[in-house]
């Protein structure tokens, strides 16, 4: 529990402004006698027992009993002495509500309580009601204000904790998030660009061995292609672990970008069965907008050569106002049910990821025998920024 240091101070204060009180009293009254003195130099052990407490504190542990103990005793000792120092009582009461449980804390309590009755009774001149009642009423408003304020302590100092642990649980979940995100990321990077790269290279390399024997020059110019794609996918890698814009678009715009995309699944397949069209007069658009408009096309495309079986496909840029999309119609064999085979289909769903971050939605349209046509809307503002 974390104490109010504050009232730790204001209680030691008090306790030592008490027994000033009290020695100025008895001197006064007295004088110098023998007792006097007898009860001063109590009062100073007293004083010095106290003291040693305090700086001691974070030492004695439980030991903290013991001192409590000691110092209640030279108490007693030095009421006996002079009665005058009984009031020293209300910081003694402090203590025993710091060190002690909340039963031993009653019978301490109430034993300080008669000790000050008896010595007020020893040393008033007449008997009178509020001797006995003024005691116990500053006992029991002490007791319950102390009480009162470690129960408020203890409720904030748990407060503290709850947030301190909610904190961490929060931090920890944003960590999970964030390892999931960037797994969530790598995986459509590699989908949409080393897996695309490398079943474009198994083509050019299948073709290549087909075609060594009947004509070497053409298998030549598919294992050239083959490394060339080689090369671009390992420049991919290394710029989407480095979560750069896709090379296409560094140098260029995203027509451009399409344009050479179309012309590189030519070459994959030798003939050209992809056309690029655009539609609209041509305004900038934010690059992860781009990025993504490029990585549907890509995943579409990649789609329609490994599964369509289609003779041609078109891929359609549309800069319409207040949205840009991009429709990838083919010829293919098209399908009927969405969902994929095991182990298959995340093509779709990267996708439809990556046009959320953007704010966009995937909309796919097919039927066997009538190919499949997949559209990618992205709201933008008249600035070209997408509309979240």
């Amino acid at each position: 529990m974390r104490e109010r240091v504050w009232l730790n101070w204001a209680m030691h204060a008090g306790f030592y402004l008490l027994l000033a009180a009290s020695a100025w009293r008895l001197v006064s009254r007295h004088g110098m006698v023998a007792q006097t003195v007898t009860a001063l130099a109590v009062c100073a052990a007293l004083a010095l027992a106290y003291l040693a407490g305090m700086v001691l504190w974070s030492r004695l542990g439980r030991g903290r009993l013991v001192w409590l103990g000691c110092v209640a005793a030279v108490w007693l000792g030095l009421v006996v002495l002079a009665p005058s120092f009984s009031w020293c009582a209300v910081p003694l009461l402090f203590l025993c509500l710091r060190l002690l449980n909340a039963r031993a804390f009653a019978v301490a309590a109430a034993a300080l309580t008669l000790i000050v009755i008896a010595a007020q009774t020893k040393i008033a001149q007449e008997i009178d009601p509020s001797l006995i009642l003024a005691p116990i009423g500053i006992a029991a408003m002490t007791a319950v204000t102390f009480w009162e304020l470690q129960r408020e302590s203890a409720a904030r100092q748990l407060l503290i904790d709850d947030l301190i642990a909610a904190r961490e649980t929060l931090a920890e979940t944003r960590h999970r998030t964030g390892v999931l995100e960037e797994r969530e990321r790598l995986a459509r990077e590699i989908h949409d660009t080393l897996a695309q790269g490398l079943t474009s290279m198994g083509i050019l390399l299948q073709a290549a061995d087909r075609a060594w024997a009947a004509d070497p020059a053409l298998a030549r110019a598919h294992v050239r292609r083959a490394a060339t794609a080689a090369a671009e996918n390992l420049d991919e890698a290394r710029r989407f672990v480095r979560d750069l814009r896709p090379p296409g678009l560094e140098n260029g715009t995203l027509p451009e970008a399409l344009a050479r995309l179309s012309t590189s699944a030519g070459d994959d397949t030798g003939r050209p069965w992809v056309r690029v069209r655009m539609e609209g007069e041509q305004y900038p658009l934010r690059p992860d907008v781009q990025t993504a408009l490029l990585r549907v096309a890509q995943g579409a495309l990649a789609n329609v050569r490994d599964h369509a079986g289609a003779a041609s496909a078109t891929v359609t840029l549309s800069y319409l106002d207040g949205e840009v999309t991009l429709d990838v119609f083919d010829d293919g064999a098209g399908f009927t049910e969405p969902s994929p085979a095991p182990g298959r289909g995340y093509g779709l769903r990267a996708m439809r990821d990556r046009l959320e971050e953007v704010g966009g939605v995937l909309i796919v349209e097919s039927a066997p025998g009538e190919g499949t046509a997949i559209a990618a809307k992205v709201p933008v503002s008249s600035s070209g920024e997408a509309v979240r």
